[in-house]
């Protein structure tokens, strides 16, 4: 089984989407026994909240379900983990400084860093739209980085 968590600041608006959105994939390309997905917030600002109104109604909008609360990065998702994967640098930083303290097996990168090597996007971060506003066009960067990670885990793991 292939384990991915996607991770951003609060776990309430890019990472509950990036993985709803990945999960929604992997189950219509019929890999769910092959690949499960969570999230997670590198702060502990929203632990237990859903997520935001507008991750959700967007969400909604594309007939993508979803019902889990925030939760912050623990040491074992280190270990529980195969990729780790960031929304914007910000977060990686805290996670790599995080993970040093810790041994683990999780690959730790930028989510959109799949889509930019395909050179999908020129781009390798995703906008936060708690700030923004702009849930939509967060729901269509994270769809091509969502489309490109798969993309990556069905060649490099034969699947």
């Amino acid at each position: 089984m292939i384990r991915v968590l996607m991770l951003c600041m609060g776990n309430i608006c890019r990472s509950p989407m990036a993985e709803a959105v990945f999960r929604d994939m992997v189950e219509k390309a019929g890999l769910s026994d092959k690949i499960t997905v969570d999230s997670a917030g590198t702060s502990s600002y929203h632990v237990g909240e859903p997520a935001h109104h507008g991750t959700l109604q967007v969400l909604e909008e594309n007939n993508i379900f979803y019902d889990g609360t925030s939760r912050q990065i623990r040491a074992e998702d280190f270990v529980k983990f195969d990729y780790i994967l960031a929304m914007d640098r910000s977060n990686l930083q805290s996670i790599e400084r995080y993970r040093s303290h810790f041994d683990g097996r999780a690959q730790v990168a930028l989510f959109l860093s799949y889509a930019r090597q395909a050179k999908l996007l020129d781009y390798d971060e995703v906008d936060d739209p708690y700030y923004t506003g702009r849930f939509r066009d967060t729901y269509e960067t994270i769809s091509i980085g969502a489309r490109a990670f798969l993309d990556y885990l069905r060649e490099r793991h034969s699947l």
